[in-house]
């Protein structure tokens, strides 16, 4: 709950109103306080003023919300027909898009980001999610099997994994929220959702807007808390599916958790993406692609491209335009409408950030633009980081080879196609990869070529709730998205009958 004074005069009343209000954790049908009464805040990373008080679960708020989940699991939603289920689905997205301002602006004020971004891309694509696994409970089919043996009559059945903990991060939340909970709903899952710590106000009043449209209390519960309230979700007995997005550290944690207790499990963690211009591309549309690739949500994405490799012919000529344009770029409050990139999450991230950038410059890298803070006046304190850009001549340098998170780009010139290549895929991750050219038969030689779970050619991190999204190597396990999204929350059941 915040004060009117506390909260920026942009704001509008709808989301004003929702953050003036009590905020509990969602567990059945009910609000509630945390079991033990502990709290946290949550603040604008703008300014660094805090703007909610938020319930901190605790373990007994974890079996509550999971014995909520399981009992709707076998109680009103497991009764529901598979056309009804669908409905509810679609009537959640349609809120959603009824709520499109208050939603883009919690968001805005609550991670940081360009409410005109958070509007145009969270808030659209979280209804986009919902509306497309709408329609998939009526498409859920098992087979009838032709088995060699006579008199037996082989059909399965798709039926819910169950239980699922589905944790996400902070850096799109509303959307990130939308990809774990479209699929397991359309599945007939159950959740307990948990959202970053950084982040947590618009999980909670989705959860809220499904209860209004109808949704059997349990089947979306809300968890706000640390990492403390995941891991206990993580370890829960009765929980069926673990589905997880955020640093590839804490992926290999719940992996092995996972592991041990021989749960379902899915991973989508970080990535070094490389962005490969050839040397016919056109340098405007280079420019404009490899800025598009890492500085949007201030290089605060898991797919971002912040590797960027450049023909040595075009590599001057293409760092210096992108040096200007990050110089010009207009940092702010993500609640003003000019704002083209807003601060980074959290004082955390932004000396993680930092950290990162000092580092270059004393290993050597050249700094073409940005490397530092930029406070945006004496009265306004916020994490800001300026738009970054490094140029090396190898790949061996720490800020070329980790997740970095931030607004901070890598250039390095090549020489050949196989080169490059080979320098792309030599990487702990194989998240995304990117290539810039007019030689389609070039760029279709590279996709094949390069390790990663999407290649985007002359475009950089299009989305679709069909197209199926995910990692090689240390970038994740499963995907999310499409039929194989929905895969990964259904059981195969094999039945036999004699005749």
């Amino acid at each position: 709950m915040s004060t009117a004074t506390d909260l920026p005069p942009a704001l509008g009343e709808a989301a004003r109103s929702y953050l003036e209000r009590e905020h509990l954790l969602l567990i059945g049908d009910e609000r509630r306080a945390a079991a033990d009464g502990r709290t946290f805040t949550t603040e604008d990373p703008a300014s660094g003023s805090v703007i909610a008080t938020v319930p901190q679960a605790g373990e007994a708020d974890v079996d509550a919300a999971v014995a909520a989940a399981r009992d709707a699991l076998e109680g009103d939603w497991a009764k529901l027909p598979a056309a009804r289920r669908g409905r509810l689905i679609a009537a959640l997205a349609d809120a959603i898009e009824a709520h499109t301002v208050e939603l883009a602006e919690l968001e805005a004020l609550d991670q940081g980001k360009p409410v005109t971004l958070a509007r145009a891309v969270d808030v659209r694509a979280t209804a986009a999610h919902f509306h497309y696994f709408s329609g998939w409970p009526t498409k859920i089919s098992g087979d009838t099997l032709p088995v060699s043996q006579p008199n037996l009559f082989c059909y399965t059945r798709r039926e819910p994994v169950g239980v699922c903990a589905q944790i996400i991060p902070w850096n799109f939340p509303l959307l990130m929220a939308a990809w774990k909970l479209g699929p397991a709903l359309a599945a007939g899952c159950t959740s307990v959702l948990k959202p970053a710590e950084q982040t947590p106000l618009t999980a909670l009043r989705l959860g809220e807007l499904a209860l209004e449209v109808g949704f059997p209390p349990g089947v979306i519960n809300v968890l706000t808390g640390d990492g403390e309230t995941g891991a206990a979700l993580v370890a829960h007995p009765d929980v069926d599916k673990i589905a997880f997005t955020g640093s590839t550290a804490v992926g290999r944690e719940i992996g092995a958790q996972a592991g041990r207790d021989l749960k379902r499990v899915t991973l989508e963690l970080g990535g070094k993406s490389a962005n490969i211009v050839l040397a016919d591309a056109d340098p405007a549309a280079a420019v404009r692609n490899a800025f598009q690739a890492i500085y949007f949500n201030s290089g605060q994405a898991c797919n971002a491209g912040s590797r960027l490799f450049l023909p040595v012919e075009r590599y001057d000529a293409v760092v210096a335009e992108l040096a200007e344009r990050a110089a010009a770029t207009k940092l702010g409050p993500g609640l003003d409408p000019d704002t083209q990139l807003g601060p980074l999450v959290s004082a955390e991230q932004h000396d993680r950030v930092r950290g990162f950038v000092e580092r270059g410059i004393a290993d050597g890298a050249e700094l073409l633009a940005g490397g530092s803070a930029t406070p945006l006046g004496e009265d306004q304190s916020g994490h800001f980081f300026a738009p970054t850009l490094f140029s090396v001549t190898g790949d061996e340098l720490e800020i070329a080879r980790e997740e970095i998170f931030g607004p901070v780009l890598v250039a390095s010139p090549y020489s050949s196609l196989e080169e490059v290549a080979m320098r792309a895929n030599d990487s702990d991750y194989g998240l995304a990869a990117g290539v810039v050219t007019s030689d389609l038969s070039a760029a279709h030689r590279l996709a094949a070529m390069l390790k990663a779970g999407s290649v985007y050619i002359n475009q950089w991190g299009l989305s679709d709730p069909s197209a199926p999204f995910g990692g090689f190597k240390a970038s994740g396990v499963g995907r999310e998205h499409g039929r194989e999204g929905l895969e990964s929350y259904l059981e195969t059941k094999t039945v036999w009958v004699g005749l």
